[in-house]
């Protein structure tokens, strides 16, 4: 079946709370129990999925609309500690974009993120699927994006 997305509801939630990053991964992204908070506080505008691979759950994203901007904003991926370095973070941005190019939420093209400076595993699988450095930071973060 491959790698797919999966929207988060009453039946997976809980596999999504039992992924793990690896020691310091936590200083480069949230828990998905945090995120699924700001998912509830964002409803009306954004959709989390848990990213499975054969059946299983291997990681977690969240896609939020920012009306104010227009633009689609990819929040919290991770891919659990045990899964990494199988190519289910490549394959689950390119289905995240997708589900985006669908314009769910409202019509923009602009796609950004945010990632820690120091992740530069991330940073650079951000950069192989083209999005480019804006210049904004935030802290550690700095952002990406991309026109689909």
């Amino acid at each position: 079946m491959g790698v797919y997305l999966k929207p988060i509801d009453e039946d997976n939630f809980l596999d999504v709370f039992n992924l793990k990053l690896k020691e310091g991964q936590d200083n480069y992204v949230s828990h998905p129990i945090r995120s699924l908070a700001q998912a509830y506080v964002y409803r009306t505008q954004c959709q989390p999925f848990g990213i499975y691979a054969d059946e299983r759950v291997v990681g977690y994203v969240m896609v939020i609309y920012d009306y104010d901007i227009p633009e689609y904003d990819i929040w919290h991926m991770m891919i659990d500690s045990s899964q990494q370095g199988k190519g289910y973070g490549r394959a689950a941005l390119a289905l995240v974009l997708a589900y985006i190019g669908q314009k769910p939420f409202g019509d923009s093209n602009r796609v950004a993120l945010t990632c820690n400076r120091d992740n530069a595993i991330a940073l650079a699988l951000y950069r192989s699927m083209g999005f480019e450095l804006t210049g904004n930071t935030d802290g550690d973060e700095v952002e990406l994006a991309l026109m689909l």
